[in-house]
Formats: C-alpha cells, structure tokens, sequence
C-alpha cells in the first residue's frame, strides 16, 4: 500500500511540476510579444520551458496579447490505472509596450 501512495504522489508532483512549466511559457511568450518581438520567435521562446508537446494559442486583440499553452499528461498506468490522465492549462495575458 504504501508503494502505491508513494507512486501516486509521484505522479501528482509531475502534474504540478508541468503546470508550472506551462504557466512559465505562456508567461515567456506574453513577455516576447509585448516586446514586440515577432509571433514565431515568442513561441520559440516559450517552447524552450514548456512541456513536452505542449499546444499554444496565441491571441491578439487591439491593445491586449493572451497566450493559453495546455498539456497532456498521460495516466500512470500499471497499477496506478485508475487514475486519469490530466491536461493543464495556462493562460497570461499582457499589453505591449510602448513604442514596440
């Protein structure tokens, strides 16, 4: 039993630790596009701190910049089969700076 919770707070320290990455590149690619720095180059940017496969949405409305990034996270599986798998999602939203 007690391998089992061992394993299971496992996975949930990847749960959190792949939040935080995706809540870091939305942040970096926010940061990059109120810069003024190109789209291209911003989601590169994120891409260096984001999960692996991770999905970027990137929106631009008149004076405001929002980046979502989500990302699977498969279930465990074996004998941790039920618990689910897990995406995580995360949003920043900025404005451009001036003169960018």
């Amino acid at each position: 039993m007690l391998v089992v919770v061992a394993a299971a707070l496992g996975w949930f320290l990847v749960v959190g630790v792949t939040q935080a990455r995706a809540d870091d590149a939305a942040r970096e690619t926010v940061r990059a596009l109120a810069r003024g720095d190109s789209q291209s180059s911003s989601e590169a940017l994120g891409r260096r701190v984001a999960p692996t496969d991770a999905g970027f949405e990137i929106h631009k409305d008149g004076d405001t910049v929002s980046v979502t990034v989500t990302a699977d996270i498969p279930s465990p599986g074996g004998i941790l089969g039920f618990l689910a798998g897990h995406q995580v999602h995360a949003e920043a939203v900025g404005a451009p700076e001036p003169g960018s």
